[in-house]
């Protein structure tokens, strides 16, 4: 990242952030581990790249949902694992560093899961081959990018290896523009659709989930509507009781809304205190 101090310019690498961190040491092991099961038994690396990678037709005609998330954890060679972690590393500790760990993860996570919504849906409407399979983080990497281009528009990229710097709404406008054009050309061996569907996604979970995340405000619900819940259990229970107590003959107002006998000192009567 680039910064400026007075009028010197400088280059300075971000911090390994819990969440990032978390999120690249997945992808790692995913990889390494695939590429020693591939020395081993590369049978096995095969049929395991098979089931994890998002294929539109093994998702719709054979119910493989749990494809929609795990192709982002498969790479499929060094130069594809290596730049997916630099980019996620280099723009998502800034993502997570002004909204923290829960927002960014969800960033992430919409943004592959609507990767994997555009790479299964397109292809039936014309655009793409259902029995092509996609991995890679790409998608959920596309949706950290547009946040950024959000959150700091105004920052400036170096455009390596070209020595060229441009401002991070500039670099994501030329990107969506680019993923449209290639999407639209004949297959090249990447996953444009599911870029697509990173940036589009990440631009609606910036636009209108809240600044905690999504999970936060569903948690905030939850609780909130579990103590309404109790609240209404309480208040039928008192009516309940102030039924009962008319029955027996006595007064409701004797006793406290919690339902408790009132300390002896306010009783009535000359009975004294309470007796076990």
């Amino acid at each position: 990242m680039r910064t400026t101090q007075g009028s010197q310019q400088t280059l300075s690498l971000p911090p390994f952030t819990p969440a990032v961190t978390w999120l690249i040491a997945i992808n790692s092991a995913f990889y390494f581990a695939l590429l020693l099961l591939g020395m081993s038994a590369p049978g096995s690396a095969i049929a395991l790249d098979r089931a994890l990678a998002l294929v539109p037709s093994a998702v719709i005609m054979h119910g493989h949902v749990w494809q929609i998330i795990t192709y982002s954890v498969l790479h499929g060679s060094f130069i594809h694992w290596f730049f997916n972690m630099l980019a996620l590393w280099m723009f998502g500790t800034q993502i997570e560093s002004v909204r923290g760990p829960r927002y960014f993860l969800e960033l992430f996570l919409a943004g592959v899961i609507g990767g994997a919504l555009f790479s299964i849906a397109l292809p039936y409407a014309g655009l793409g081959d259902p029995n092509v399979g996609t991995i890679g983080a790409s998608a959920g990497i596309y949706a950290v990018l547009m946040a950024f281009g959000i959150f700091f528009a105004e920052s400036e990229i170096m455009m390596i290896p070209l020595p060229l710097l441009i401002k991070a709404k500039y670099f994501i406008a030329i990107l969506i523009v680019i993923e449209l054009v290639m999407s639209l050309q004949e297959h090249d061996g990447v996953a444009h659709i599911a870029h697509l569907g990173g940036l589009a996604f990440g631009y609606l979970f910036v636009k209108f989930v809240p600044r905690r995340g999504f999970g936060f405000e569903m948690s905030e619900g939850y609780f909130a509507f579990r103590n309404f819940f109790y609240k209404m259990k309480r208040q039928r229970a008192s009516k309940k009781f102030q039924v009962y107590m008319r029955k027996q003959g006595q007064n409701p107002q004797d006793f406290h809304d919690d339902s408790k006998f009132p300390p002896p000192d306010d009783k009535k009567d000359d009975r004294g205190g309470w007796v076990n």
